[in-house]
């Protein structure tokens, strides 16, 4: 029986004689990835790649709690979002924001980033996936930015993949709405 890349790097990652190499692959395979996921969350350039540093840290440091139940990339994808999130907390705690207001003060992200070169279409949708409730967004953008199959998002959030369908569904009926509304 052959071995698929993802069995190969964990071999390397479990090995003490390669698992700095194997590490370096991972990040290697998964910065990419992961860092556009966050973003998608967070907005920010900067606090992405902050958070992205975090995630491979917490994944180095967690590495011998893996036990191989899911796939390497559910397992990153759910340290990444986690990560985000606590992120999240953190920023509406400290701008006083309740978890049910939107997150709008996100916004502000975006219009003060030299790295985003959005146009006003992209800066309204952003302002429009802001208005959704958190787990809905994170729905919305896993399926619409990054393609990603119902499935893999139930393995990565825990939830089921008709939750998932309807939560999507939401998602996209709000955004339809709010970019229908006269500005």
């Amino acid at each position: 029986m052959e071995m698929n890349n993802e069995e190969r790097l964990l071999e390397e990652l479990r090995n003490p004689r390669t698992s700095r190499q194997g590490f370096a692959k991972l990040v290697s395979e998964y910065s990419e990835r992961l860092y556009w996921q966050i973003r998608k969350m967070v907005l920010s350039h900067d606090d992405a790649n902050d958070i992205l540093q975090d995630v491979f840290i917490k994944a180095w440091t967690n590495l011998e709690n893996f036990r191989g139940d899911a796939k390497l990339n559910t397992w990153l994808y759910r340290i990444a979002i986690n990560e985000s999130i606590t992120f999240l907390n953190k920023k509406r705690s400290q701008n006083n924001i309740s978890i049910d207001d939107d997150d709008t003060f996100l916004l502000n992200t975006i219009e003060g980033d030299d790295y985003f070169d959005g146009d006003e279409a992209q800066k309204l949708l952003q302002k429009a996936i802001l208005t959704l409730p958190e787990k809905q967004r994170l729905v919305f953008q896993m399926k619409y930015f990054e393609e990603m199959k119902y499935e893999d998002m139930s393995d990565i959030l825990g939830t089921s993949v008709g939750a998932l369908k309807a939560s999507y569904h939401h998602a996209v009926k709000k955004i339809e709405k709010f970019l229908g509304e006269p500005r």
